[in-house]
């Protein structure tokens, strides 16, 4: 039986993340001002951006810098294992909510995150995007808006969103932590 490697560059991330967003190198390398060839020698870990490339890299691909660094995990755990504490920040944009990467990277055709929604956090526009989600609520409640309904969720329930537009609020007086999978990933 043939085992694979674990993926664990930056530069399959990036490629991920591009790709999820139905980037070519082309655009990217557009809208970050250098060639093709750079950002593939990137995307294949042959060439190494500065903070400052990073930092237009996440722009571009609308996420924050912090996403595209890792924590060192053990050399037998890299791409298997994530604990606890070395969990990535992504995403947060809204005011309130603190997600997590649960998953090794972001190479896979779907990711984990865990999100936490603190008490009065809410999302107030619709999000989009072209993916299929599916949350699990772990602690506490949600109201979750998805297309023209509102359902309210608590501990153990699940919820799948297909490419709808949804949002989200926790009017509760509770944190609410949700474990979500994502497919393709996008952050």
């Amino acid at each position: 039986m043939r085992h694979e490697q674990p993926v664990k560059t930056l530069g399959a991330d990036l490629r991920a993340l591009r790709k999820a967003r139905g980037m070519k190198l082309q655009d990217l390398a557009d809208m970050l001002g250098r060639s093709v060839g750079w950002v593939s020698q990137v995307e294949r870990d042959m060439s190494e951006p500065s903070i400052n490339d990073l930092r237009d890299m996440a722009r571009a691909l609308d996420v924050s810098v912090s996403s595209l660094f890792r924590v060192n995990a053990a050399p037998d755990e890299e791409g298997l294992i994530v604990r606890a504490g070395a969990r990535r920040p992504i995403g947060s944009r809204a005011a309130g909510l603190v997600e997590e990467l649960l998953s090794p990277d972001l190479s896979d055709d779907f990711e984990m995150v865990h999100s936490s929604f603190a008490v009065g956090a809410i999302l107030e526009q619709f999000v989009e995007r072209p993916t299929q989600e599916v949350g699990y609520i772990v602690r506490g409640k949600l109201d979750v808006t998805i297309a023209d309904k509102t359902f309210t969720l608590s501990k153990g329930d699940s919820f799948r969103v297909k490419g709808q537009p949804f949002r989200w609020a926790n009017p509760y007086g509770e944190t609410c932590e949700a474990v979500w999978v994502i497919a393709p990933p996008v952050y």
